[in-house]
């Protein structure tokens, strides 16, 4: 396989979240989180929710010279909410905007199967370990083999 798809001016960012258990009223739970650039595999570790993890989350995303980022997981209704609400509650900038994409609706639509969400997690080469990084690069990993053609 060779290297990624180019996107021209977009930004695939694979985002996978590991929470932890919610407080009553409180923050989100979201105990780490990871991010893999689909261009160039590199990848980004926040170890915690705090403002500075996420001005250092920032900083990294805006090192890729684009005009626009898409946040890509497995579960955007799980993995999306704690990261929009982090930049929010920190007063940063959103670079994602209000909207993510879901891997498996993608797949759904390749396979023509509004049903068939699920199988393309046979794709990811790095194995799912809940690792934030690790699942993000497998989902990134899976989606690439997607595009070539590949349907698990």
């Amino acid at each position: 396989m060779t290297g990624p798809l180019n996107f021209f001016n977009y930004r695939l960012i694979f985002v996978d979240c590991e929470g932890a258990n919610l407080e009553p009223w409180g923050d989100w739970p979201l105990r780490e989180f990871g991010a893999v650039d689909y261009a160039t595999r590199i990848s980004f570790y926040g170890e915690d929710n705090s403002r500075q993890t996420f001005e250092r989350f920032l900083a990294w995303l805006e090192e890729f010279d684009t005009e626009r980022m898409v946040f890509i997981s497995d579960n955007p209704a799980y993995d999306w909410p704690p990261i929009k609400w982090y930049f929010m509650k920190h007063d940063l900038e959103n670079p994602f905007g209000h909207s993510a994409r879901r891997i498996g609706d993608f797949y759904a639509g390749l396979t023509g199967d509004f049903f068939n969400a699920s199988r393309w997690k046979r794709l990811r080469q790095t194995p799912h370990d809940h690792n934030p990084v690790n699942d993000a690069l497998g989902n990134a990993e899976a989606f690439e083999r997607m595009l070539r053609g590949e349907r698990g």
